[in-house]
């Protein structure tokens, strides 16, 4: 994926990889909660790869996680 944000992009997927483990839940666990595969999951994860989600992923994640959008993005 080409763009100017791929920190943004990674640091995102760390958060919520971040938010996750820290309910102890698994990839495929999680990503089932979500609606997606866990290998699409383990993309949004990736620490070398930039990868972006959709509006609809971004709140599903959100709310699979019990958290605000907002506390993905923070630093």
């Amino acid at each position: 994926m080409q763009t100017n944000y791929t920190q943004r992009y990674i640091q995102f997927g760390l958060k919520v990889q971040y938010y996750r483990k820290l309910r102890g839940m698994t990839q495929e666990a999680f990503a089932d909660k979500v609606g997606i595969s866990w290998s699409y999951l383990a993309k949004i994860e990736s620490p070398t790869k930039p990868f972006g989600v959709s509006m609809e992923k971004l709140f599903a994640i959100a709310d699979a996680l019990e958290v605000p959008v907002s506390k993905l993005f923070e630093d």
